[in-house]
């Protein structure tokens, strides 16, 4: 549970997921793909993934996700989102159906303010998984091959068509049941991580230099859930793997390298904008989880 894959790493895993080579912008400001299950490994790793996914599922097998498995023995549907680990262990040789790849700035323009981490079906606890029936198979199953169809076509603007494809499926979903036969195994370290997670996902993206981060340490993220630190660190390290400085300080740079490459905001704003009391701090915070010092990183991505 330690790493997490990209989706050119998911790509270097899968390479016959992006046989037609799409870059990791092919949709404007985001990526969005989409597979024949055929693609997929009968066993998958348990990690996390930096991209969404949904899944319709034709096999049998069992799905492992964060603390719970299910046996997935009947056609579903699957969400998945970055901050969850989950893996595939396939029961079976027939494996059909589909699944498509996106990330959040493909679909945010057109969702509403909430990020798609505090949407229904993507949220942290969560069910991921809705079996489907006959009709639900049919219908989705017709989105699928739409979908497909027209990441291959030429038309102009096929990325807001798929857009509104996945819209369909999201919708379609949000009025069925999710799965209740999950193997629950929730302890209350789990309850605490996810908590914290999901606070910690909820400070970002930073809008403007103006609106700098809150919550800026360990101590401050516990005293906001009302634990004391020493728990929190503990639940987290025995959850994820990871101490609860780990994860910040790692969203932290994610989010400094997207300002970096998607504004014109000097290095001194972002600095303040991430919490940082001077940009020297943060040059030296960048550069050692990075090996880049923050101008270094800007003109790599220019």
């Amino acid at each position: 549970m330690n790493n997490m894959e990209s989706i050119q790493e998911f790509y270097h895993r899968v390479p016959q997921a992006n046989a037609s080579a799409l870059s990791l912008n092919n949709a404007g400001p985001g990526h969005f793909n989409v597979f024949t299950r055929a693609s997929c490994f009968q066993k998958t790793p348990y990690i996390r993934r930096d991209f969404y996914k949904v899944s319709l599922i034709i096999g049998t097998g069992k799905l492992y996700y964060a603390n719970k498995w299910i046996l997935i023995d009947r056609p579903a549907l699957l969400f998945s989102n970055p901050v969850i680990p989950y893996s595939w262990e396939a029961a079976s040789d027939d494996q059909q159906g589909w699944f498509c790849l996106f990330t959040e700035s493909f679909i945010q323009p057109y969702e509403r303010k909430e990020t798609l981490s505090e949407s229904p079906l993507f949220k942290i606890g969560g069910d991921p998984v809705f079996f489907i029936n006959t009709q639900q198979l049919q219908d989705l199953s017709g989105i699928f091959q739409k979908m497909m169809i027209e990441i291959a076509s030429s038309y102009p603007h096929k990325y807001d068509l798929l857009r509104n494809y996945l819209h369909l499926i999201i919708h379609e979903a949000m009025k069925m049941q999710p799965a209740e036969s999950f193997e629950r195994q929730i302890s209350a370290s789990a309850r605490i991580t996810a908590l914290f997670i999901q606070l910690l996902e909820r400070q970002f993206p930073i809008d403007t230099p103006e609106n700098a981060l809150v919550l800026k340490t360990a101590n401050d993220y516990a005293n906001s859930l009302s634990v004391h630190v020493n728990h929190l660190n503990r639940s987290v390290k025995e959850t994820t793997g990871k101490t609860t400085t780990d994860h910040i300080s790692a969203r932290i740079v994610k989010e400094a390298q997207a300002l970096l490459k998607h504004t014109d905001w000097n290095i001194a704003e972002i600095a303040y904008s991430l919490g940082f009391d001077y940009p020297t701090y943060f040059n030296i915070f960048f550069k050692r989880h990075t090996g880049l010092t923050p101008g270094e990183a800007r003109s790599v991505a220019v």
